[in-house]
C-alpha cells in the first residue's frame, strides 16, 4: 500500500471527526442560545455572563487536572492572539446578549448566518485559507437555506440589528483566532479557559450594580447555560483544529435544525415549507464542504 492511500484515509477521517464535533457544538449552542433568551428577559448580563462564566472556569480547571497537569493544560503561547480572542469573546458575549433581549431567534439567526460569508472573506487575510470553487458555491447555498428559515424577514432597522451585526462580526473574529491558535498549539482548555476569565472578570466588575436576587430555579438555568458553553467551547476549539474556518463555520448553521427540534418538539411549533427547505438546503451545504474538504486533504497527500 502506498503512502498515500494510507494518509488519505486519516486525513478524509479528520474532516468527518470535525464536522461531527461542529454539529455536537450546534446542538449546545442552541441549548445555551435558549438559555440566554430566557434570561434575557429578568436579568441584566452581568448577571448570566459573570456566574456562568465562573462556572465555566471551575469546569475548565476540574478537567485540566483530571488530564494531570493543570498549568500546562491552561498554558498559552499564542498570548496576544489569545488576548484578542478573548476581548472580541466578551463584546460578542453582550452583543449576542442584547441582540436576543430585541429581537426573536429567527432574525438574529439571520446575522449569524452571516458567519460563514464574514469567516470567507477574512479566512485569506487572517489564516490563509481560501475557499475553492466549490466551496464558494456551498456557502452561497447555505446562505440562500437560512434565509428560508425566516420567511417573513428582517423588520425595520432597530438596535437589535445593530446589536446581532456586532456579535456576527465579533464571534467570527473570535472563531478566527481560535483557528490561529490551534494551528500554533493544541490548548483546547486554554482555549475555553482564558476567554471565560475575561467574560467573568469584566461582567463581575458591573454585577454589583445590577445584581438581582434569583431563584433555585433560575441558578440551575445558569449552571445548564455554563454546562452547555463549556461543552460547546471545547468541542469547537477541536472542531476549528480540524477543521478550516470557511469549512467549520457554514456548518455551524445546523443551529438552525436544532431550533426547529426544540420549537416542534418543546413548543408544538410545527415548521413551514420554506423551513424545511431552508433546513435542506443548509445541511446540504455543510455535507458538500465537509465532501470538498476531505477531497482536498486526500489531493494533498498524494
Amino acid at each position: 500500500m502506498s503512502l498515500y492511500e494510507n494518509i488519505r484515509p486519516r486525513l478524509a477521517s479528520g474532516a468527518v471527526i470535525g464536522g461531527a464535533l461542529v454539529v455536537l457544538y450546534t446542538g449546545m449552542i442552541a441549548g445555551a442560545d435558549g438559555i440566554t433568551k430566557l434570561i434575557a428577559g429578568g436579568y441584566a448580563a452581568p448577571q448570566l455572563f459573570a456566574l456562568s462564566g465562573l462556572l465555566v472556569m471551575g469546569l475548565t480547571l476540574l478537567s485540566a487536572r483530571a488530564s494531570g497537569d493543570l498549568t500546562a493544560a491552561i498554558r498559552v503561547r499564542a498570548r496576544g492572539v489569545m488576548a484578542i480572542r478573548a476581548v472580541l469573546t466578551v463584546v460578542a458575549s453582550l452583543a449576542f446578549f442584547m441582540a436576543f433581549r430585541h429581537l426573536p431567534f429567527a432574525d438574529v439567526f439571520l446575522f449569524i448566518a452571516m458567519i460563514p460569508l464574514i469567516a470567507a472573506v477574512l479566512s485569506g487575510p487572517v489564516l490563509g485559507e481560501r475557499p475553492q470553487p466549490l466551496a464558494w458555491g456551498a456557502l452561497i447555498v447555505g446562505a440562500c437555506g437560512a434565509l428560508f428559515l425566516m420567511p417573513g424577514g428582517v423588520g425595520a432597522l432597530q438596535a437589535g440589528h445593530l446589536w446581532a451585526l456586532l456579535a456576527a462580526l465579533t464571534g467570527t473574529g473570535s472563531m478566527l483566532a481560535a483557528r490561529v491558535i490551534a494551528k500554533q498549539e493544541r490548548v483546547p482548555l486554554a482555549q475555553v479557559f482564558w476567554p471565560n476569565a475575561a467574560l467573568m472578570l469584566v461582567m463581575g466588575a458591573a454585577l454589583p450594580f445590577v445584581w438581582m436576587p434569583m431563584g433555585l430555579g433560575d441558578l440551575g438555568w445558569i449552571a445548564a447555560y455554563a454546562g452547555f458553553l463549556f461543552g460547546a467551547r471545547y468541542v469547537v476549539a477541536e472542531a476549528l483544529r480540524l477543521l478550516p474556518a470557511f469549512v467549520a463555520t457554514p456548518l455551524m448553521n445546523l443551529q438552525f435544525v436544532w431550533m426547529v427540534a426544540i420549537g416542534f418538539f418543546a413548543f408544538g411549533e410545527v415548521p413551514s415549507a420554506g423551513t424545511v427547505l431552508g433546513v435542506t438546503l443548509v445541511i446540504a451545504s455543510g455535507a458538500w464542504l465537509i465532501f470538498d474538504e476531505a477531497m482536498r486533504a486526500g489531493r494533498k497527500a498524494a
